[in-house]
């Protein structure tokens, strides 16, 4: 990898930031934007339709868009918990980062424990790229069922 801890850190954030851009556009390539094809088709049937009213019309374009809301709200919740998920991880490697250092530390003892700290971020945010195929078919698989 590459040769200082910092430059290691900055690379396993932007593999996280690729993973995760990679797993969006996925699920909007696969899943989303058929969703949002269908409410469009159902939008256009509603505005179609000329002997409705304003507000049926209305109306009835709101409810096309209900199910791109509910996927979309399905997915950021998701994401959302992934998130947290990698941010307990690193919490808890920081406190035992906390832990280690007493009071009166050298700079020895703090520079250990500063690449303890960013081992176990790495390993947090790895473990984390690594779950990402099966959130992806969790998502996928949610998603179809809300068709």
């Amino acid at each position: 990898m590459a040769g200082s801890p910092g430059a290691e850190t900055l690379e396993t954030q932007n593999k996280m930031q690729k993973s995760m851009k990679e797993m969006i556009d996925e699920l909007d390539k696969t899943r989303l934007r058929k969703i949002q094809l269908k409410m469009h088709q159902c939008a256009m049937k509603c505005c179609q339709n000329e002997s409705a009213s304003l507000e049926q019309a209305q109306r009835c374009v709101e409810d096309c868009s209900a199910p791109v809301q509910a996927a979309h709200n399905f997915v950021q919740q998701e994401l959302g918990q992934f998130q947290e998920r990698i941010q307990r991880c690193l919490l808890d490697c920081q406190d035992k980062a906390k832990d280690k250092l007493n009071p009166d530390a050298s700079d020895r003892e703090m520079d250990k424990t500063k690449n303890e700290f960013e081992s176990c971020a790495i390993r947090c945010v790895n473990d984390h790229i690594n779950l990402i195929p099966n959130l992806v078919k969790k998502i996928q698989k949610s998603l179809d069922m809300m068709k």
